[in-house]
């Protein structure tokens, strides 16, 4: 807000956040933790109220950090982290199997001030992976790594590492069980969708995967981050838009910050994340307006979920395209928002 004083001692405040009597909200963290066939008729009291105060913990620890004065990317990190140790959602602890049994989770994040990047895909032991991203970011020359690779390096660079058993939930796996029973030959994505259905893919256990978040730090700096566990039931080491830069993680100070959630290869396709930065940077877009273009575009594709993004105002967009999202923003001032239906 902006105070100019006039020689009559009238005080004008002058803010472009004021419009119509209505005082537009600076955010300073939004996340999500997957999108799709979330309908409140099919949610009991207990599990809402269980994924709010998830979605809530990771707001306040992101915004904590913050407010300490530390960079987005610590926060967006922070963030993450309280999703991936929640069974809730596809990540980390929550993640679902593969078709073979095993939980392989992928993850990326981004510097918005200095493009550096990082990214891991297929890591069976890495408790936090965005961690693991941030680490091949941060302590190598390489912007991505996988499997056993980068593994090694998460275990050198002195982050967690845990028996792959320490991601196994009964409903992940009894949810592989439907999977397989209902169609062998197909995968069962982590969310529904419209075009599933016309390829006789069922998602009778309704999992709904990945995680996300996108900070803004006191020094304006954005960071965004995202992490998986993939596809119920996927195989041949499927590796969907999450761990993939301009896809599923992309941030720019430039413009914004964003994380994807959806069906990976329409994302990927589509190039949605950096897709929306460029929109804003080459035809002067709102991020809210880039956002919704480039979902519709993945809508006319045949995919669905959603995005968030946040750009260097503290402006935030949560476009989807699905019965749900999962997700959350906390202002300047600490004021947290949750939401999951349309």
């Amino acid at each position: 807000m902006k105070v100019k004083t006039f020689k009559t001692g009238l005080v004008i405040l002058l803010t472009s956040a004021c419009m119509s009597g209505v005082w537009a909200q600076k955010y300073v963290m939004v996340i999500h933790g997957g999108a799709g066939t979330i309908l409140k008729s099919t949610m009991t009291p207990e599990k809402e109220k269980a994924y709010r105060a998830a979605l809530s913990a990771a707001l306040q620890k992101g915004y904590t950090a913050l407010k300490a004065g530390k960079p987005s990317l610590d926060a967006v990190e922070a963030a993450i982290h309280v999703l991936e140790d929640s069974p809730l959602f596809n990540a980390g602890k929550g993640a679902v199997f593969t078709h073979d049994g095993r939980n392989e989770m992928d993850a990326s994040i981004m510097n918005g001030k200095t493009l550096e990047a990082g990214a891991v895909a297929g890591v069976t032991t890495v408790r936090n992976p965005i961690s693991a991203a941030r680490a091949v970011m941060e302590r190598s020359e390489h912007v991505m790594m996988v499997g056993q690779g980068a593994e090694k390096f998460a275990k050198e660079a002195g982050l967690t590492i845990v028996d792959p058993s320490y991601f196994r939930t009964e409903e992940r796996w009894q949810g592989l069980q439907k999977a397989i029973k209902e169609d062998s030959t197909k995968s069962v994505l982590d969310h529904g969708s419209k075009k599933a259905v016309l390829l006789g893919i069922k998602n009778r256990d309704n999992k709904f995967g990945t995680v996300g978040a996108v900070a803004l730090d006191k020094d304006g700096n954005l960071a965004a981050g995202t992490s998986t566990g993939g596809m119920t039931n996927k195989k041949y080491g499927r590796v969907g838009d999450a761990p993939i830069i301009g896809a599923g993680t992309y941030a720019n100070n430039a413009t914004a910050g964003i994380s994807c959630t959806g069906w990976g290869e329409f994302y990927i396709r589509s190039v949605v994340a950096h897709d929306i930065s460029a929109l804003m940077e080459y035809r002067g877009l709102s991020v809210a307006e880039a956002s919704k273009l480039v979902m519709d575009k993945v809508g006319k594709l045949g995919g669905d979920g959603g995005v968030i993004a946040l750009d260097r105002k503290g402006n935030v967009a949560m476009p989807f395209n699905t019965e749900g999202m999962y997700r959350g923003t906390v202002t300047d001032d600490g004021k947290i928002s949750v939401e999951i239906y349309k």
